[in-house]
């Protein structure tokens, strides 16, 4: 059987699984991705100008763009043998790993993109076996 594979992502994990001759294997990737990046010293530590020290958006969505980009690396290392790829979740992080994936010349594995809630690794698993139709 050629490497089937799963992935359900968000900005903050990925849960990889894989499904091969040799049985299933789940692995999850965590990323150190932060949407809105705190200030130093915690909440109550700034004083009521303390704005003035927090990075400008536009660094702070420089930075974001960053780190997802090297989470994303992490996860295509993961996928890049895959024969078939589902790729699902809950919001954008799905489209923006299939555009990674086909700048990488990557994306004709590609076999589904789906919108999925939160989900447990055993619900993930499953969805990733009903997919390509392999008994639990």
């Amino acid at each position: 059987m050629a490497k089937r594979m799963g992935v359900w992502i968000d900005h903050r994990r990925a849960v990889v699984v894989t499904l091969s001759d040799k049985g299933e294997s789940i692995e999850e990737i965590r990323s150190e991705v932060e949407k809105q990046p705190h200030r130093q010293g915690g909440l109550n530590s700034t004083p009521s100008y303390g704005t003035q020290y927090a990075p400008a958006d536009d660094t702070r969505e420089a930075a974001f763009a960053g780190h997802l980009g090297i989470y994303f690396d992490r996860v295509i290392e993961r996928l890049h043998d895959a024969r078939s790829l589902l790729i699902f979740g809950p919001g954008e992080a799905k489209l923006e790993l299939k555009k990674f994936l086909e700048s990488r010349k990557l994306g004709e594995s590609i076999v589904g993109l789906e919108t999925a809630d939160k989900m447990t690794d055993g619900q993930i698993a499953a969805k990733v076996r009903q997919r390509f139709q392999v008994p639990a």
